[in-house]
């Protein structure tokens, strides 16, 4: 089975568990745990900020984001489709009493010119706008980058209206590598990062949110407040590093590969590629009634041992991962195309 459902399906690699299991560990939630400190210490310096704390997931760690920078009855200026609006479970409101001002974007993505007049006036009605979130790479854009001078523009009229800035990075990692962009400049334009290593890394748990030694302390404390303080996690962390050192620079392959299972797509009649322009580990397509329902053609492909997800009624999402080579891609797209 060729499995493209998700990016998160990875197992850990012989070098990785073999990391695993020759890392010293102590009790994290006394800071003595020495792998998960070198982890954090070595995530935070990537991306140019003080420091870190690690997670068990991506969206403890934007929810505690969340928290750090805002008070109930706080708004969020976001994305309507980021990962935080559709797919958190309402955390906003649960875990940090804040509401969200969605605003369609571009397949995900933001621009400064959309952010003007969505400030709220300054008065006892009103919520009090506080943060700024975006998502890069945008899961439900098509795996979309953002070109870093929007981003560069985004974060100096937030600053300059006294807003803070989190990014949701969870594949922040495909966004430096089909870039060219470093971590520091990503880095300089937020005031709070989380980062996945359970995607494109490999990992088989584990998120890091960075940002200033006095933001990470607020952190470290409502990680605890949301149970998510941790013992001997060293082994995960390991993992994590062993991720970052290894598997990086071979996410270019996962961005090949989509493209290649991409071309078939379009090759369909009555499949529609949505981003038509493929960069990194997504492939995103509409589905033509002619083929029935997302979830139809979702079963064919697996009668075929080809695995993909029907995320609504005609959408279908393909991931590559690091357990999906060429020739398992090969394979898929060939049966891609006799699709008819």
């Amino acid at each position: 089975m060729i499995d493209l459902r998700s990016d998160t399906l990875t197992k850990p690699t012989p070098g990785m568990l073999a990391a695993m299991a020759a890392a010293p560990v102590g009790d994290d939630v006394y800071g003595e745990d020495p792998t998960v400190n070198a982890l954090e210490a070595k995530v935070a310096t990537f991306f140019g900020h003080e420091a870190a704390v690690f997670f068990p997931t991506g969206t403890m760690a934007n929810q505690v984001a969340i928290r750090t920078h805002c008070e109930p009855g706080d708004e969020i200026l976001i994305e309507s489709t980021s990962h935080i609006v559709l797919w958190e479970a309402g955390g906003v409101a649960v875990h940090s009493g804040a509401t969200c001002r969605p605003i369609d974007g571009t397949h995900g993505l933001l621009t400064a010119a959309q952010l003007e007049g969505k400030l709220r006036p300054d008065d006892m009605h009103s919520v009090r706008t506080r943060l700024v979130s975006l998502e890069n790479t945008h899961n439900r854009g098509g795996g979309t980058i953002y070109p870093l001078e929007t981003v560069a523009a985004i974060s100096a009229w937030a600053r300059s209206n006294g807003l803070a800035m989190h990014l949701d990075g969870a594949r922040l990692w495909n966004a430096i590598v089909a870039s060219g962009v470093s971590g520091p400049e990503w880095g300089r334009h937020f005031d709070t990062i989380m980062v996945a290593f359970s995607k494109g890394l490999g990992a088989p748990v584990g998120s890091a949110l960075v940002g200033s030694t006095d933001l990470m302390r607020k952190a470290r404390r409502l990680r605890k407040l949301f149970g998510g303080a941790m013992r001997q996690v060293g082994y995960l962390a390991a993992a994590c590093i062993h991720g970052m050192d290894h598997h990086l620079d071979r996410l270019a392959d996962d961005h090949a590969n989509a493209r290649l299972l991409a071309d078939a797509v379009g090759s369909v009649p009555g499949f529609t590629l949505t981003p038509a322009d493929v960069r990194t580990n997504m492939v995103w397509f509409e589905v033509d009634p002619r083929h029935g329902s997302a979830q139809a053609v979702v079963a064919k492909l697996r009668e075929q041992n080809v695995r993909a997800s029907a995320l609504d009624g005609q959408t279908i999402r393909m991931c590559t991962h690091l357990d999906v080579g060429r020739e398992e891609c090969e394979r898929a797209a060939q049966v891609i195309r006799r699709i008819r």
